[in-house]
């Protein structure tokens, strides 16, 4: 397959250009649009206090403040209505990332977003949380609390 931005060979399996990154087949389905994040802010975005349970706060977004507790081995993040945290913006994929709870470790994992998935203005594809990590999911800026005794 042949890039139509620079013409650069590509796999056949392949969904970006390996020369130039331009997108070579449209995403099926997808209406989820591109996002550039942005990484100024430095101070911080919510009051963090110690918690007794592991939980993500909402520290930018439509929704700031609001908490969601992990309580399940497995919570689901997305624009898809039936996650566990429902990201409700066109720069969230349907189903974007997901957290695995094994006390004592948090694990966030990307499931093949679009626009990616940040940790400390980092993209990750897995990662084990510490207390304060912030995490970027689209426009979305959240806070882990590790539980605090």
């Amino acid at each position: 397959m042949y890039c139509k931005k620079c013409g650069a060979k590509n796999r056949s399996s392949d969904r970006f250009c390996s020369q130039c990154g331009s997108q070579l087949k449209p995403e099926k389905e997808s209406d989820t649009q591109s996002f550039a994040p942005a990484f100024e802010e430095k101070e911080p975005l919510v009051e963090l206090e110690p918690q007794k349970e592991p939980l993500l706060v909402v520290a930018k977004g439509p929704v700031v403040g609001q908490r969601f507790l992990l309580d399940k081995k497995e919570i689901t993040l997305g624009r898809d209505p039936t996650s566990d945290i429902f990201l409700d913006d066109v720069t969230v994929s349907r189903k974007h990332a997901k957290v695995e709870a094994n006390p004592p470790n948090v694990t966030l994992l990307d499931v093949g977003s679009l626009n990616g998935t940040y940790v400390n203005s980092v993209r990750i594809e897995k990662t084990d949380l510490k207390n304060s990590d912030e995490l970027q999911i689209g426009k979305f800026k959240l806070i882990y609390l590790a539980p605090q005794e």
